[in-house]
């Protein structure tokens, strides 16, 4: 058996993977990985697609759309390759983008998951949002990355070339030691999408392991291309998910701190939405809340399980300040003009 399997999950991604399989053929050897596709019960014609052009990728079909995370937990609970990578299907590899990933997740036994460098598809000069050249969080439970700083994306100039450890790998391209993905429970099925693979290594970062970017890998992502940024349905998912994932990793010591201040920066995020007339992002917030606020009990013993598996308070990788105070009055838009 190969050591890898690269596992695209799909739904009604025709268009995407008529574009981004081709590279990928051409540029993942297939004597090292196995290539698969994961259907997440796709109406529009993609399984005929594959069946008929690719003959070569694995199909994996799924009687439901279960969402990006229970779709991989259900694909990847049948593999049984040492690693796995998530690949989103709107991700265009680039030559040599598999051997180095490999070669140092093999080279470095205590490494369990790791990502490449990710830039934009639509800017190949810049990094791209989600993921960028490696994510962080502050104490707050606010992503960013280094590349990113909230909604400001840096050009790459090669300034973030060095291999670092992470909190957090972009669910675009998550390469995972299949055994750590099964062990530490998978991605959260409740949080549908958005946001699970930071709570995911969240969990691990927190048990002592290992997650690095890896920037002489190399791939370019889309990004939005299943929801838009400005989609209330995703503000919603983004709020919520965000708010359970706090709640389930956050150490005691800081866990009533930090849900006090999130109160008042969604208050204040959702009056950026009303000054805005974003009336669905507004009511997006209010309700992620809401939802937060309903569904918290049962998280309770999931949040007692994942603290009693944790070595560490924070991980050194979660920012102590705040991040949007350091955007917002300290002028601070660059990943290299924190101290972390």
């Amino acid at each position: 058996m190969k050591k890898i399997a690269v596992v695209i999950l799909n739904w009604n991604g025709k268009s995407l993977l008529e574009k981004f399989l081709p590279p990928l053929l051409a540029y993942t050897s297939q004597d090292i990985a196995d290539l698969i596709v994961a259907n997440n019960a796709s109406t529009d014609g993609s399984v005929d697609f594959i069946k008929s052009t690719h003959p070569e990728i694995q199909l994996i079909q799924l009687d439901k759309n279960y969402g990006f995370a229970e779709g991989y937990n259900r694909i990847i609970a049948q593999l049984e390759y040492q690693y796995v990578v998530l690949l989103n299907s709107d991700v265009e590899v680039t030559p040599n983008w598999l051997e180095p990933a490999l070669n140092y997740l093999e080279t470095h036994p205590d490494i369990v998951a790791l990502q490449p460098k990710i830039l934009s598809y639509k800017d190949k000069t810049s990094f791209e949002y989600a993921g960028a050249c490696g994510g962080y969080l502050d104490v707050y439970g606010y992503p960013f990355c280094r590349g990113r700083i909230l909604h400001v994306v840096e050009k790459d100039t090669h300034q973030y070339e060095s291999c670092v450890d992470i909190l957090w790998a972009s669910g675009a391209c998550l390469f995972v030691k299949t055994e750590e993905y099964k062990n530490a429970g998978g991605l959260d099925p409740s949080f549908f999408a958005h946001q699970e693979e930071i709570d995911f290594c969240w969990r691990l970062a927190s048990r002592g392991k290992r997650i690095v970017c890896l920037p002489t890998s190399v791939v370019y992502h889309v990004g939005g291309a299943t929801l838009s940024m400005e989609n209330p349905k995703k503000t919603f998912l983004n709020f919520r998910n965000n708010l359970l994932m706090i709640y389930k990793n956050m150490p005691e010591k800081q866990l009533r701190n930090t849900l006090r201040v999130r109160f008042f920066l969604d208050i204040l995020a959702a009056l950026v939405f009303f000054l805005k007339r974003e009336r669905g992002n507004l009511m997006a917030v209010f309700n992620a809340r809401k939802e937060f606020r309903k569904n918290k009990k049962q998280y309770e013993q999931i949040r007692k399980d994942n603290l009693s598996k944790s070595l560490s308070d924070l991980p050194p990788q979660i920012y102590r300040k705040s991040i949007i105070f350091a955007f917002y009055c300290r002028n601070i838009q660059k990943f290299s003009e924190l101290n972390i």
